[in-house]
């Protein structure tokens, strides 16, 4: 907005530029001051972040350096209305089915985007998993392995990687019907093929409870303060040997938590929201209950309290 003068107010007053119509129109009353006027200002751009309503496409995509052509190049649009000029839809048709290098790799990219955006992962570990599936496709052709397993065996390692990490289940159901030993040996085969090409060990990361508890705590709707004291009790149950996997234990940590609080959690409702069974939950309880008084905070719980905690 800027002030010029307009002829009906009579006087110098605000004007509004519309880009989209090119018009000049007074803010006053509404006269339009100049028409189809020209837009000189920079051009929109697409970027994956912007949603479609906000997303002007005007020049095309962000280059992607995974590509072979960095995702520019030329599309032919098709005519406007049912009617359009026959050697341009010709064209475009001719153009689609030429052999374009890079549509696989669009598709697999296309996959784990939808993946991630299911899972509500950040960007980074989208592109991370991108780079390992470009890396292992250059490698040695995917022909005949089970795409859908590859492809969140990709996402399950960019996770690991950018200490994000996700549990099978989670990966499991967002793959297109991938089962969870589907997953686990396509990650093998992609952890060997990366092996190879860096000539090294793949650093996966170390899992541990905490990176699961907070995550596990929304599912279920747990309180501030709750939260807060399975995080304390997670943190000291790291020093003691308790040997069950992370999930698990993150699992039973909850449920010990939430007996001693007023809103108690059932087991079967933190078996669906942590993905483990209700059996393994019982077992990992069983090994964790004799350090109750040691691994739950003091101010959350007295002795007495902790009396009170069903036996395993």
């Amino acid at each position: 907005m800027n002030d010029t003068y307009c002829p009906e107010c009579k006087r110098p007053t605000e004007v509004v530029f519309d880009h989209s119509a090119g018009d000049t129109v007074c803010s006053d009353c509404g006269l339009v001051l100049e028409a189809h006027s020209i837009d000189e200002t920079s051009e929109w751009r697409t970027f994956a972040n912007d949603s479609a309503d906000n997303d002007p496409v005007r020049v095309g995509g962000p280059t992607n350096p995974l590509l072979d052509d960095a995702g520019l190049s030329t599309v032919i649009s098709k005519p406007n209305g049912s009617s359009g000029d026959l050697f341009t839809t010709s064209l475009g048709r001719w153009q689609n089915r030429g052999a374009n290098p890079d549509r696989s790799l669009l598709q697999a990219f296309k996959t784990i985007a939808t993946m991630s955006d299911r899972l509500g992962l950040v960007t980074t570990i989208k592109d991370q998993a991108n780079e390992i599936y470009k890396k292992v496709e250059d490698q040695k052709p995917l022909r005949g392995r089970n795409q859908d397993a590859i492809l969140a065996a990709c996402l399950y390692i960019a996770c690991r990687q950018e200490d994000k990490p996700r549990t099978v289940k989670e990966i499991c159901s967002v793959a297109n019907g991938a089962t969870k030993k589907e997953i686990g040996r396509a990650k093998d085969y992609i952890v060997k093929q990366l092996e190879v090409e860096m000539g090294q060990s793949v650093e996966m990361g170390t899992i541990h409870a905490g990176d699961f508890l907070r995550r596990f705590c929304s599912n279920l709707g747990m309180t501030n303060q709750t939260v807060k004291a399975a995080q304390e009790a997670v943190q000291k149950s790291e020093e003691l040997d308790i040997r069950r996997s992370p999930i698990s234990v993150a699992a039973a940590i909850i449920y010990m938590i939430t007996q001693l609080s007023d809103d108690k959690k059932l087991l079967k409702d933190i078996s669906v929201a942590t993905g483990v069974a209700e059996g393994t939950i019982r077992n990992s309880y069983k090994d964790l209950y004799p350090h109750a008084s040691r691994i739950i905070p003091s101010w959350y719980a007295k002795e007495e309290d902790l009396r009170n905690l069903c036996s395993p």
